[in-house]
């Protein structure tokens, strides 16, 4: 059996969801021989500017996907919500392994969402985040924060702010779940298009590669990511786009939710459709058109 080599942002979350796929694929294939190579992206040397300001729907994964073409790598993992939904000819998702619960999660030194005193300085650089939460409590003010998990946590503890929001999957898969205060409810804040799911990219055309990852694909998380990147492509987004979306499959069933935040302060915009889990795709562009509808409409709401 060949030996891979699988690439890798280098934060402390990238190497353990790396870890995690390593392992899963060598408890499938035992013997299989993994090396993990580490490799910088623009987006995690580029700290000072506001995501939402950088125009660069590959900001986290560009440099990945060049080795992935040039070779130098076998396949890739990414969080699913840093990947874009246009893929460079040649490279596809491999595998969607199980996800982890997507949603956000409030991280303070006691309080929770409802409890924060008012005016409270909230750690957050997303505006999908940001548009949400001010729906839900008008009086929080917001400050920009880059960096990875532990870099963010730090800011928090020197008292830079009141409280900070990330998602719970970074914190469940570093074993951290003891520092999260509260889970935000999905009806206060929806969660980014891919959020909790991890994305195992190859080449299209390693047929050998492709049937050794097949093993770790988990078939419904895949439907309902594909829906929701559909939607997201649909709008026009990137990973720094203020758009949420969600697809849970029950029963048979996709129920696919969106909120898109045109302006901050202004109405959110929301609406779900629901289908057959196989017509994921379809739902997502539909979904966008009925964003994009209530958007021109007065009120913003359905």
């Amino acid at each position: 059996m060949r030996k891979l080599k699988v690439g890798t942002r280098g934060s402390m979350l990238a190497l353990r969801q790396t870890e995690i796929v390593a392992s899963m694929l060598q408890g499938m294939h035992p013997g299989l021989d993994i090396e993990i190579v580490i490799i910088k992206t623009r987006g995690d040397k580029i700290l000072d500017i506001p995501l939402e300001k950088i125009d660069d729907k590959g900001f986290f994964v560009k440099e990945l996907e060049t080795a992935l073409l040039c070779e130098e790598i076998d396949f890739a993992v990414h969080s699913m919500k840093d990947l874009p939904s246009d893929m460079p000819d040649g490279l596809c998702i491999a595998a969607v392994p199980e996800r982890v619960d997507p949603s956000d999660v409030l991280i303070s030194n006691g309080p929770g969402l409802d409890d924060l005193p008012e005016n409270s300085l909230i750690g957050c650089g997303s505006l999908r985040r940001q548009a949400q939460l001010q729906e839900y409590r008008p009086d929080l003010r917001f400050g920009e924060i880059r960096g990875n998990v532990d870099t963010r946590l730090r800011k928090l503890d020197a008292d830079e702010f009141d409280a900070v929001v990330l998602a719970y999957a970074g914190f469940h898969r570093l074993g951290w779940e003891d520092r999260v205060t509260e889970k935000i409810p999905w009806e206060i804040c929806l969660p980014s298009v891919g959020q909790g799911a991890l994305a195992v990219q190859s080449r299209a055309s390693d047929e050998e590669l492709l049937s050794l990852l097949k093993a770790i694909d988990r078939p419904e998380c895949r439907k309902a990511v594909a829906a929701e990147r559909a939607l997201m492509q649909a709008m026009g987004g990137g990973c720094q786009f203020p758009l949420g979306g969600l697809a849970v499959v029950n029963n048979q069933e996709l129920i696919l939710s969106g909120v898109y935040a045109p302006e901050i302060g202004k109405p959110l915009v929301r609406s779900k459709v629901s289908g057959k889990p196989e017509d994921g795709e379809m739902l997502g562009r539909s979904l966008a058109e009925k964003l994009v509808d209530l958007q021109r409409s007065t009120n913003g709401f359905q």
